[in-house]
């Protein structure tokens, strides 16, 4: 919170008399708009009030950069040892791009989600802000950027955009997403279509898409069946298991939208196993475009997110961030990939 004034007053003095940390202080002084018109009216009225100059010389030391961003990768359960979302894997060419064509260094590190990620890096002035992929149940990994949030840690994360206050948070159009891929299953005469993926606040980015395939069903005059939704995490083995649920609800459709192409792919391996052929008797759509979905038999029809866009908005944002600036529109638009899985 602060300290208590002494002598010359300084930032710390401003957050202790306005209830909030030193790096928001330094944040409202220069105008950024992360920290709320309220707080940072109150801030310069404290700073006016105690005859507040900022120190030139150390304000110039503080602000020296090290022009290096940390990338840092959360654990997700794979079927491997990497612990890493193969979508994730394929986002970091993209960022890599990014920090090159802006002469930033890049450092990558596995983390967990009980690591104190900003003493590591930003706080020991190793970088100047945070790259976040991947986080598993949101309502757990939200309490953890708060507390960045308050600590005036810098960081960009790839996540749901409509779960975001600040707008730090970069990440695709996924409830029209979600409506491309139940349009295109409604295209192919499906009516009957499964969503296989959590649908609630746990995990935002899964939500919206369903919420997408719930409004393309209620658009074309269908009443979705609640029933029809099966709970997975982002794993082939989740997939497989929510398949394998629907088929023992004796639930009929005829078309599966997985939140996800690994929880596709474990879904269209429960189908093979009893016998139901994808697309004759089932339709089959994924989302993400990993490089495996081309692979499977037959080729999986998925949503694919903008990897490439997804790197520099990620970094634009970020440096937006730590320079105070107006951040860049953080929603990216997703297209349909055609493939076998739905007759294309």
């Amino acid at each position: 919170m602060g300290r208590a004034p002494t002598g010359r007053p300084t930032s710390f003095d401003i957050a202790y008399l306005a209830g909030v940390s030193q790096p928001t202080v330094s944040r409202a002084l220069r105008g950024d708009k992360s920290v709320s018109e309220k707080t940072r009216a109150r801030i310069k009225e404290i700073a006016r009030d105690l005859n507040y100059t900022v120190d030139k010389n150390a304000s110039s030391l503080r602000s020296q950069r090290s022009n290096t961003i940390a990338l840092l990768f959360f654990e997700d359960p794979t079927p491997d040892e990497s612990m890493i979302n193969p979508f994730f894997l394929a986002m970091l060419g993209s960022i890599t791009r990014a920090c090159a064509n802006r002469g930033l260094d890049l450092l990558i590190s596995f983390q967990r989600m009980e690591d104190d990620w900003h003493m590591q890096y930003q706080d020991s002035h190793r970088a100047d802000g945070l790259i976040l992929l991947g986080y598993g149940d949101f309502t757990l990994y939200k309490q953890r950027l708060d507390q960045l949030e308050q600590q005036g840690t810098h960081f960009a994360r790839w996540g749901s955009v409509s779960s975001d206050l600040n707008g730090t948070t970069v990440g695709s159009d996924n409830f029209g997403a979600g409506q491309m891929a139940g349009e295109h299953l409604l295209s192919k005469g499906r009516r009957k279509i499964a969503f296989l993926g959590h649908a609630d606040e746990h995990y935002p980015e899964f939500e919206s898409r369903y919420q997408g395939l719930y409004a393309a069903l209620v658009k074309a005059g269908i009443e979705p069946d609640t029933g029809l939704q099966f709970d997975a995490i982002t794993t082939e083995e989740a997939g497989y298991g929510a398949a394998k649920d629907l088929l023992k609800s004796a639930k009929d459709f005829d078309a599966i939208f997985a939140a996800s192409d690994l929880i596709a792919i474990g879904a269209m391996r429960a189908l093979a196993e009893v016998g139901r052929k994808v697309p004759d008797d089932v339709s089959v759509i994924g989302f993400d475009d990993i490089p495996s979905a081309s692979l499977t038999n037959p080729p999986l029809t998925t949503i694919m997110q903008d990897i490439k866009g997804a790197g520099e908005r990620l970094i634009a944002t970020l440096l937006a961030d730590v320079e105070g600036k107006e951040k860049p529109d953080n929603r990216l638009p997703a297209r349909l990939i055609k493939r076998g899985s739905t007759g294309d």
